[in-house]
């Protein structure tokens, strides 16, 4: 949960650039000529793209520069550099979408993390191809629910229908919590940057049906899940957060399927916790996340 001063406010700039010496020494005289005090700072130069990264948590009084200003402010500075760049109001709560189908376990997981306070995010909806009645036992909280079923013959109309959704809720980012649909190219790209989604990772890989079955029938000594942005190449978007487990001869199936909906519980949920909190930057086909 997030604490800060009645009278400050913090704020997070994110940046990536083309890496050129003096980035971070303007960066920090332009807060400082700003009132600002850095109470965070993380940084990376990739050297295979020849760009520079960084994240800084800053705070201001309240009574000082208007967010918009400060924006107005810092913008400047990026023009020189050639900044990707974003200023965010820490103590804001990210509008998500949620999307569910049949299993609910990292649903129910996000769900609770919001109630607790440990995600700032404001669920704005959820979305589902099964109708409310799959989730008696679940209290959504007054969270408008959507039953949008999907066939091969209603695929665009639907989607069509969850971008309206996703639109008129003021839905910052997607989130596919074991959301058993193909997005289209067309719906990827329009969420480019904004969509996670979360799935079983194993080395070897398995698709297609049962997944924890064909591991058990491999023998496999590690199982995992991989949280990651989605994009057209089903499944090989810019990932953002992994997780293994060791498996042994005497799991079973049954095993294999409770460890994995732990792994994809709480791999989804860091995922989200470093969007949420402006960690992850998108570097081409990978991303940069500043962990804590």
């Amino acid at each position: 949960m997030i604490r800060q001063s009645s009278s400050l406010t913090t704020y997070i700039v994110t940046f990536s650039c083309p890496n050129r010496p003096g980035i971070v020494a303007a960066v920090s005289q332009r807060l400082f000529e700003l009132g600002a005090n850095i109470t965070e700072a993380q940084q990376f130069d990739d050297m295979a793209s020849t760009r520079f990264f960084m994240r800084i948590v800053f705070e201001l009084p309240k009574d000082g520069l208007s967010e918009e200003a400060l924006k107005t402010e810092f913008a400047g500075l990026a023009n020189i550099f050639s900044m990707n760049w974003s200023i965010s109001d820490r103590s804001k709560r990210l509008k998500v979408l949620l999307f569910v189908s049949r299993f609910d376990h990292c649903l129910v997981d996000l769900l609770y993390r919001w109630r607790l306070g440990e995600l700032q995010i404001d669920p704005v909806g959820i979305i589902s191809n099964h109708p409310r009645e799959t989730y008696a036992d679940l209290d959504f909280h007054g969270i408008p629910f959507h039953h949008l079923p999907i066939t091969k013959e209603t695929k665009a109309e639907q989607e069509e229908r969850i971008w309206t959704v996703f639109q008129e809720s003021g839905a910052e980012l997607a989130v596919l919590a074991r959301y058993m649909q193909i997005l289209s190219n067309e719906m990827a790209t329009r969420l480019s940057g904004r969509c996670i989604n979360i799935h079983h990772s194993f080395l070897p890989g398995f698709k297609g049906a049962r997944p924890y079955h064909q591991a058990f029938s491999r023998g496999v000594k590690l199982i995992g899940a991989t949280a990651h942005y989605v994009t057209s190449d089903l499944d090989e978007g810019p990932i953002i957060e992994q997780d293994v487990e060791r498996i042994s001869h005497a799991d079973d199936p049954d095993d294999l399927i409770r460890k994995g909906r732990d792994i994809e519980r709480r791999v989804l949920a860091r995922a989200v916790r470093y969007h949420v909190e402006r960690r992850a930057i998108l570097n081409g086909n990978k991303t940069i996340v500043f962990t804590p």
